[in-house]
């Protein structure tokens, strides 16, 4: 029986460390609280810090132990494979999108006149819509507001994009800044975070290796989805002279990130409103060369790009996507899958260790007894 000292001791001792973990916690919200501007920029630090890793590792074994160099060549081909070429694309989007702004304030491009066309093509359209209780008048006058709208957002953001250039570059700077630490210091900072979560060191380890496996599935195999995609399409536009194709083809790029229904949601009334129009061939270029082209890259790439490398049902990546989408933003597309991909590993885990069927658990209790809990740092 412990006497009278020994148990104020370990009330002490009790004391003492709820008191130290509650300042733990205490301090850990400030500091994320104090990153929050960054959190951006951290995140993608880290999601190119993950997708060039074998790439910086390559480097080591050419050049031997030289980490500083390493991350900063690995640096470089970032720049110049994905970061360069991106900027590129997003300045002429903006141009193109203050273009069709212009466009549509001076009747140019008449988008009600157009809706017009297709109601003449496809009468049943109309009847369509006046089973559903809705006027096409109604309908074109709002999609006309719509695009208007839209292109005057884009409009807008460009001139806030070039207002907000030092704010673009900073942030910028620090993703390269986070990222050249995430390359140099990767495989220390896991170890460290090994070290410090209280999890378990296996169990730790795969929550780990299964982030790292769905962020550059999710990152690669969405990106060259979209890309792919979006080029194709602009191609397309810009062989049958449909004006804006670089607008619209980094619309599909962004819309392709969206599973099963992306860049169809341009190409699609796109070819309608050229079958209303009476440009029967290049409607039917469009629609041939969307479905069994832009769309077989979905169904075919996705898959094995995206799907079998995190190793999730395709209905979970979608809802996810959307999901992410919803809450984050751009960001989402990556976020959504890697929750529910942690999601999906957290309940596989427990399922494992917790939940196991009754033949098993006396084997897990045994390992459980022989494990020295006071030990355990993970």
């Amino acid at each position: 029986m412990p006497n009278a000292n020994q148990r104020k001791r370990w009330e002490l001792v009790k004391l003492e460390r709820r008191s130290f973990l509650l300042m733990l916690a205490l301090v850990t919200v400030l500091f994320l609280f104090l990153l929050k501007p960054f959190f951006g920029a951290i995140f993608w630090a880290g999601i190119v810090g993950l997708i060039f890793s074998p790439l910086n590792r390559r480097f080591l074994k050419l050049w031997g132990p030289r980490p500083n160099l390493a991350a900063l060549a690995t640096l470089v081909v970032c720049l110049v494979v994905g970061i360069v070429p991106t900027l590129f694309v997003l300045a002429s989007f903006f141009q193109e999108g203050a273009g069709l702004y212009e466009r549509l304030q001076s009747g140019d491009f008449d988008l009600g006149d157009r809706i017009e066309r297709i109601r003449e093509a496809f009468p049943a359209v109309q009847l369509l819509l006046e089973r559903f209780n809705l006027d096409l008048n109604s309908v074109k006058d709002q999609l006309s507001a719509a695009a208007l709208t839209a292109s005057q957002y884009i409009a807008q953001h460009a001139v806030q994009f070039g207002q907000g250039i030092l704010q673009f570059f900073v942030n910028l700077g620090v993703m390269l800044y986070m990222a050249f630490f995430m390359l140099r210091d990767g495989d220390k900072l896991v170890a460290l975070l090994v070290r410090a979560l209280p999890l378990g060191d296996e169990r730790e380890h795969l929550l780990f290796t299964k982030f790292a496996e769905v962020a550059r599935a999710t990152v690669k195999g969405n990106l060259v989805v979209a890309a792919a995609q979006g080029t194709l399409g602009g191609i397309i536009f810009a062989v049958l002279g449909i004006p804006g194709a670089l607008l619209w083809g980094v619309v599909m790029t962004l819309l392709s990130l969206i599973p099963v229904v992306g860049a169809f949601l341009i190409w699609g009334p796109v070819a309608i409103y050229l079958f209303a129009v009476g440009q029967w061939g290049q409607g039917l270029v469009l629609t041939v060369f969307g479905a069994g082209v832009i769309g077989l890259i979905d169904n075919v790439l996705r898959p094995i790009l995206v799907g079998r490398d995190t190793k999730l049902p395709d209905y979970i990546v979608l809802l996810s996507t959307l999901g992410g989408f919803a809450l984050f933003g751009m960001t989402g597309f990556v976020v959504g899958p890697l929750i529910a991909a942690l999601f999906v590993a957290f309940w596989g885990i427990f399922m494992r260790d917790f939940n196991a069927p009754p033949t098993a658990r006396p084997k897990l209790d045994a390992a459980a007894a022989r494990e020295p809990a006071a030990d355990d740092h993970g």
